[in-house]
């Protein structure tokens, strides 16, 4: 078992520009806790770990790197996250440890999967400045808010996420600003 995987959930999957990956990604990754719940500075709202009720079944793809400091490394370069925050922003697991609280049966994933390092994005909520997670109606308000370039980015962000991410959240915001999944029927 020598496998490294990159989980993803958002723009990874469809934008994984410089990510040294194995062809494709795979839908089938371990069941995570993620939500909208980030505001960047383009103005998108995109997806990170925090405590959801309801876990979404993750996507991963086979990393080319051969150890872990160097998949962390290249992982990190793609989301443009700062050398020194590396060991706080880019998530890992190695065969034999438990599992993270917010993708509680990635041990049980991976021994599946043959798969012996894990590594993720590992970025906190954010809102109006402050690590904090904002609510549905606080999203929805904001990207509703948005207009022109900001609003195209936003929407984009959102319509491009592989449907199997079915959060909260994203039902609220395809209620409220019908911006559905491009891979919807």
């Amino acid at each position: 078992m020598t496998a490294i995987a990159c989980l993803g959930w958002g723009s990874l999957v469809w934008d994984p520009r410089e990510l040294p990956i194995q062809r494709q990604w795979f839908d089938d990754g371990p069941l995570i806790h993620v939500e909208f719940a980030r505001q960047s500075q383009d103005g998108r709202i995109t997806l990170v770990l925090t405590e959801t009720l309801n876990p979404v079944r993750s996507l991963w793809a086979v990393m080319n790197a051969t150890d872990l400091s160097s998949a962390r490394t290249d992982l990190r370069k793609r989301e443009g996250i700062l050398e020194k925050n590396e060991a706080k922003h880019i998530g890992t697991w190695s065969t034999g440890q438990p599992s993270p609280a917010l993708i509680s049966g990635l041990a049980r994933w991976a021994d599946a999967h043959d798969v012996a390092y894990v590594v993720w994005t590992n970025l906190p909520p954010k809102f109006n400045e402050n690590e904090t997670t904002p609510s549905a109606e606080q999203v929805v308000k904001y990207l509703g808010g948005l207009t022109s370039a900001q609003r195209d980015v936003a929407k984009r962000y959102v319509r491009s996420t592989p449907r199997q991410i079915d959060t909260e959240y994203r039902r609220r915001i395809e209620a409220a600003l019908q911006w559905t999944a491009l891979d919807a029927p």
